[in-house]
């Protein structure tokens, strides 16, 4: 049996607010600006709402004209990027 991962979330000191274009996300602790264009802000929601990335490549690959593969590497590039930047935390995996 496999466990749970860890749902994404936004660190505490991280504040999203959706524009016209997508999220911007605020780090409180640096004071630095992310801001995320249509698509990296549903991808952020899906994975807050509980979705793992291979759930959120499949519904997206199903809806654009990108190939599978292309779109699960931007997803999980997504990801890395914002975990690496200590916006979120948790494995969504």
């Amino acid at each position: 049996m496999n466990p749970t991962p860890d749902p994404v979330r936004l660190r505490r000191d991280v504040t999203a607010c959706d524009t016209e274009d997508g999220t911007v996300l605020l780090d409180e602790r640096t004071g630095r600006y992310w801001q995320l264009n249509t698509t990296g802000a549903h991808i952020l929601r899906r994975l807050l709402d509980g979705a793992t990335p291979a759930q959120i490549s499949e519904e997206l690959a199903a809806t654009t004209d990108a190939s599978r593969q292309r779109v699960a590497t931007d997803v999980t590039t997504l990801l890395n990027r914002l975990t690496a930047a200590r916006l979120t935390e948790g494995a969504g995996r």
